[in-house]
């Protein structure tokens, strides 16, 4: 039986893998996804087939890739929703423990954006202005309990300031049309593409980027962090890739080698750079270890800004 086994995993993969996309089509994930496709023939000796399975707050994909046999013929896109889904209450599967993380690929700047025409030129002025009228800016983001949300929560905390907090569920550029349309004041991105063009058209302005040290994504680059202008919020969100939990090791080990290849191709770096994305590669030890920090930090971030208990009522 072993050397049956054995066999078997010298000649994976022998069919097509499918990659599980738990969001739209033309978003972040999904960009990611086709663009590793493009070099799996090389990498892992067979094509991607890219499926997208929005909604849930990416649970419904999620649930199809914990629910998936562990054979190593269905990987999928994660993000930082693996840790925070299961915070908000009751999931089919506990992701952290149903999925088995394989390597992550890119960092996701999350950023707070205006109109030019708008008074502020920095995050500070945002707040003094929120202190004298509390409650009167609209803070728009990409859903209920998404890394964006809870970035304007931790703004709303950190400083002291009443903002009201606009949910989209159809994410980031429904967000962006709202704030063009004068529906809303502030956005909260997570993917910098989305706002690329209008910043170089100068039509919006963006305050401040969560990240420790400034961004070296082309447009980007003299953005400062919020810490730079006095409030203590640094969290990185990100995107990787993730199996269903117990993946054969000699399976393993041919996915997470082909995928350290693609993920570091100097091609795919630099398209990730022009859809506004940094490349992180980590391997499936670290990508695992980084699942266990943020989720002590989310645990806490959630609890503090009162959000679990705001997703709960909603469900009601």
């Amino acid at each position: 039986m072993g050397a049956k086994e054995s066999m078997v995993s010298e000649k994976y993969p022998t069919k097509p893998i499918t990659i599980i996309v738990p969001y739209a089509a033309g978003g972040s994930a999904d960009m990611i996804a086709r663009a590793l496709e493009r070099s799996a023939q090389k990498h892992l000796g067979q094509t991607l087939v890219i499926v997208n399975m929005p909604g849930g707050g990416a649970t419904v994909g999620m649930n199809e890739l914990a629910g998936a046999k562990p054979d190593g013929y269905t990987i999928g896109i994660v993000a930082t929703s693996v840790i925070l889904q299961p915070l908000y209450g009751e999931t089919r599967y506990h992701y952290p423990t149903a999925l088995e993380p394989l390597v992550n690929v890119v960092s996701s700047p999350v950023m707070v954006a205006t109109l030019v025409d708008k008074p502020w030129k920095n995050l500070s002025e945002v707040v003094s202005y929120a202190k004298q009228h509390p409650g009167e800016i609209k803070f728009g983001h990409s859903g209920l309990g998404t890394s964006t949300h809870v970035t304007g929560e931790m703004f709303a905390k950190e400083t002291g300031i009443s903002i009201k907090q606009v949910p989209f569920r159809g994410g980031e550029p429904e967000s962006l049309a709202a704030l063009l349309g004068g529906h809303i004041q502030l956005i909260c991105v997570s993917n910098p593409s989305v706002l690329k063009e209008h910043v170089k058209s100068g039509t919006i302005r963006i305050l401040g980027v969560a990240e420790e040290t400034r961004l070296t994504i082309p447009s980007f680059e003299d953005v400062p962090t919020f810490k730079e202008q006095g409030i203590n919020i640094a969290f990185n969100f990100w995107n990787g890739i993730a199996a269903p939990k117990g993946l054969p090791l000699a399976e393993k080990a041919r996915l997470t080698a082909g995928l350290r290849e693609m993920v570091n191709n100097p091609d795919f770096k630099e398209n990730m750079e022009k859809l506004g994305m940094s490349v992180h590669y980590l391997g499936p030890e670290d990508f695992s270890e980084r699942w266990i920090e943020d989720n002590v930090k989310l645990t806490k971030i959630v609890k503090e800004t009162g959000i679990a208990e705001l997703i709960a009522s909603q469900k009601k």
